[in-house]
């Protein structure tokens, strides 16, 4: 007797093939798929998913979920999004390896208005040890990303300067160490201190390293270098040129600023590929992303850690220098850019209102505003904001080295729609109603193009001797009705998750099942 069998659904594995009619039996956490008459095959239980969709568990290639899931492990808007497993440590924002506990919690401080800052308390310093802290313990499955941040601070410190000789002898140590305990490549957050105080040389290095023990470079680029649109992705495919590392462009997306020519970002990936690199990038669907608050400041507060940037906040010399260096194009948005995850009762008036809004309620100029809200918030606000080409970004799906990452932040009363309706979205929006491409394509890139690019061999398709992660829809039915206004509402027409070969949602309802395993590199 198996476990159980999901009949007379319409099977589509993946592998971007035409669907075929069959049915899944799993056993444990194994599926087989099975043709003919089923009739006389006894299951513990049994769905019926007629008329249904039966496909692969999603999977999220950028997730903000590293520490909110340790909390909340039952994770509800990423599992009733069909989302099965998800990697974290983007961004160069990762929480392991840690030398020094303090580091590890001024860290969590730093990155707490993207990744939160839940009441949890942090006993890792290894990978090994933190991927431990996932492991049969939340919804879905965990891939890790070694973030070159805390790598760069426990064998350097927080400041910005070139590494010793020493010094890169340390990172490629600890970057080692935390391949070989399971982590799939390294990533980089350029924008974001003291992981982008890195140099292309200091990059290459490291990803040589990787290279070597066969991961990937999952960067998010450095926007301010050169002309801040072809640039940073150049910089990026020569680190991968001149190292022999994947390439993956996460957060890749149509700008407005450059409504004419974001297809030459498209172009110049294609180049690449010409070349015989491996280049692919992942997007968001929707026209708005977010990311912590104190990102917008200049590079040069974070220079120390910690101390640095509260030292700026709280001076008169530090904010009337913001005033003057700080960012021509957000002075002139303000009204959209809007601001979320107050742990303050006094400042929850402000949660989903713009900074504009915000700064009149409170009676200051904006730059004052911003800097008592990060001080008496302790940093952790989090804020999104319209920047991507609506337009455009449908084209930008239908490249074949797409796949889908959410980057998504589960935070706030009013975090972004994404983070509640990304997967549904793409076969929503993108497949169904625009008729941009297939559905065997559109579940292609949210299955086994993610597991090939991260090396889940047992992953992302639905095939004899695969792990059971699977999602029954219904085609017609399936929709996201999250909005900027109203975020927090669950999708639609996902009848039922499934992970490891337990059901973890049945019809809308979290079923308390938490089989979710750490996917450590093999």
């Amino acid at each position: 007797m198996i476990d159980l069998l999901i009949k007379d659904g319409l099977i589509i594995d993946g592998t971007g093939s035409p669907g075929f009619h069959a049915a899944v039996g799993i056993e444990g956490d194994t599926i087989s798929i099975l043709r003919g008459d089923v009739s006389d095959i006894e299951a513990k239980q049994v769905i019926d998913a007629t008329g249904k969709i039966v496909c692969p568990g999603f999977i999220d290639v950028h997730a903000h979920s590293a520490l909110m899931i340790l909390h909340d492990p039952q994770h509800l808007p990423k599992v009733h999004q069909g989302v099965t497993t998800e990697l974290i440590g983007v961004d160069g924002n990762s929480y392991a390896p840690f030398t020094s506990q303090q580091d590890l919690k001024d860290f969590i401080v730093l990155n707490a208005g993207l990744d939160g800052a839940p009441p949890i308390t942090p006993s890792w310093s290894t990978v090994s040890e933190y991927l431990d802290e996932y492991d049969k313990k939340v919804s879905v499955n965990i891939a890790y990303v070694v973030g070159n941040s805390p790598i760069r601070i426990s064998a350097m410190g927080w400041g910005n300067r070139k590494p010793t000789t020493l010094e890169s002898d340390r990172m490629r140590g600890l970057l080692r160490e935390s391949m070989e305990e399971g982590a799939v490549g390294i990533s980089t957050g350029l924008d974001y201190p003291p992981g982008s105080y890195a140099d292309t040389d200091e990059l290459v290095d490291l990803s040589k390293e990787v290279a070597r023990l066969g991961g990937i470079y999952h960067t998010h680029v450095r926007y301010a270098l050169g002309d801040r649109f072809l640039d940073p992705y150049r910089e990026a495919i020569d680190i991968g040129r001149r190292s022999g590392i994947p390439v993956h462009l996460t957060h890749m997306h149509p700008k407005k600023a450059y409504p004419e020519s974001s297809l030459r970002l498209i172009d110049q990936v294609e180049d690449a590929r010409k070349e015989g690199l491996d280049v692919t990038f992942d997007c968001i669907p929707y026209p708005h992303g977010g990311t912590r608050l104190v990102a917008l400041l200049p590079q040069w507060t974070h220079d120390g850690g910690l101390a640095t940037i509260y030292d700026v906040l709280r001076s008169k010399e530090g904010r009337e220098k913001l005033r003057k260096e700080f960012s021509q194009g957000y002075r002139e948005s303000w009204d959209h850019v809007w601001l979320t995850y107050f742990k303050h009762q006094r400042n929850k008036i402000y949660e989903g209102r713009s900074v504009e809004e915000v700064a009149e309620m409170a009676g200051k100029p904006i730059m004052d505003t911003i800097c008592d809200l990060l001080l008496d918030e302790n940093l952790q606000i989090s804020f999104h904001s319209s920047g991507l080409d609506p337009e455009l970004l449908p084209v930008f799906f239908t490249y074949p080295p797409m796949m889908v990452g959410s980057d998504a932040m589960l935070l706030g009363d009013y975090p972004p729609a994404l983070a509640y309706g990304s997967f549904p979205t793409v076969i929503s929006k993108f497949c169904r109603d625009d008729r941009r491409f297939s559905l065997t394509e559109a579940i292609r890139k949210m299955t086994s193009y993610p597991a090939q690019l991260l090396g889940l061999k047992y992953r992302g398709t639905l095939r004899d001797r695969m792990k059971a992660d699977i999602v029954i829809f219904d085609y017609n039915e399936i929709d996201a009705p999250a909005t900027r206004d109203n975020p927090k509402q669950f999708c639609k027409g996902i009848d039922y998750v499934i992970v490891n070969g337990k059901i973890v949602v049945d019809h809308g309802k979290h079923t308390g099942f938490l089989p979710g395993r750490a996917l450590k590199r093999v």
